[in-house]
């Protein structure tokens, strides 16, 4: 369950983030922000996998850049969805799934599978 919420919490923060960067991407309140992270992680477990198969030839043909619009479809699903995240268009959710792709990457060098902040302690013998 810690977990989850700290990936919750670095999705927040990569949306968040990405309407401090983008014009295009606008949270009504920090409730809309978060309820965005939770069904965005749910949208890219469920409804991810299934588009990237079906677009899988344009991915092959345009050697894996169509899949920034894969994650901005995605995006874009999330905020018509919810009421209170606004877009201006795909390029504002293409230029959003890669703040938040880029922040969950980040995080994630420092956490490891289980959520937990992983520390490497090298100890050096003495001879």
């Amino acid at each position: 369950m810690p977990g989850f919420l700290i990936r919750l919490l670095i999705s927040a923060c990569g949306l968040w983030l990405a309407s401090k960067l983008s014009d295009g991407v606008h949270f009504d309140d920090g409730v809309t922000l978060v309820a965005a992270a939770l069904l965005l992680g749910i949208v890219n477990a469920v409804v991810r996998p299934v588009a990237i198969l079906l677009t899988l030839p344009f991915t092959i043909l345009t050697l894996g850049l169509f899949l920034l619009v894969v994650n901005g479809a995605m995006v874009s699903l999330v905020a018509w969805m919810l009421p209170g995240f606004h877009l201006a268009g795909l390029g504002s959710a293409i230029v959003a799934a890669l703040v938040v792709g880029v922040t969950g990457w980040i995080a994630s060098s420092a956490i490891g599978p289980s959520g937990r902040i992983e520390v490497i302690a090298i100890e050096r013998s003495r001879a």
